[in-house]
């Protein structure tokens, strides 16, 4: 049997778009056709399933997250500048009307409890993507950019909580300014 070629990065990323717009249940194979152009066929030859599909999605992502994490702290003098930069992102994607759910956040509401392999993939990058901001908050009480005194995994800890809140208020077409101010108040509290 001969193995497809495509561009596997190009494929992944655009099931990622279909698994986030339509979410991972409703997402017909039909549907990853017109977004991956690939057909049905080769996805199964590649992937398995539409299961096979989303985890290699997955994983994709968390590369992707973990690599454009990185770049938009190196970018940056101070690590401060660089969560002020990373929450202006994240502010972003919430203020877009097509798509304001990232995929972990889509996959985990739809699929937690009743796929442990997803779960705990979910799991595992979720505890990755804590794990690289507690280490950026150390860095900045390491060198003082903050207030001293503080437990950054406690204040990775509420960074990601009010993420999360603000990616589920976005649902809600929030006032002109409420995810900002509450981007900045996560800002202010991280730096004491």
């Amino acid at each position: 049997m001969r193995s497809a070629e495509f561009d596997r990065q190009y494929v992944l990323r655009s099931a990622m778009t279909m698994f986030v717009e339509k979410g991972y249940g409703k997402t017909s194979m039909q549907d990853l056709k017109r977004a991956t152009g690939l057909h049905p066929g080769s996805i199964y030859c590649a992937f398995e399933n539409k299961r096979g599909l989303l985890i290699a999605a997955l994983e994709q992502y968390q590369l992707d997250q973990t690599d454009w994490f990185h770049q938009v702290f190196d970018k940056h003098e101070t690590v401060f500048e660089g969560l002020k930069d990373y929450m202006e992102h994240v502010l972003e994607e919430c203020e877009r009307e097509e798509i304001q759910d990232c995929l972990l956040q889509k996959a985990m509401n739809e699929l937690s409890r009743q796929d442990d392999e997803v779960e705990s993939m979910i799991s595992d990058m979720l505890n990755n993507w804590h794990h690289m901001l507690t280490e950026k908050i150390q860095l900045m009480l390491d060198k003082n950019e903050i207030a001293p005194n503080r437990d950054a995994r406690q204040l990775a800890e509420f960074l990601v909580m009010g993420i999360y809140g603000m990616r589920t208020m976005s649902h809600t077409n929030p006032e002109p300014g409420v995810l900002r101010n509450l981007s900045n108040q996560l800002i202010a509290y991280v730096a004491g």
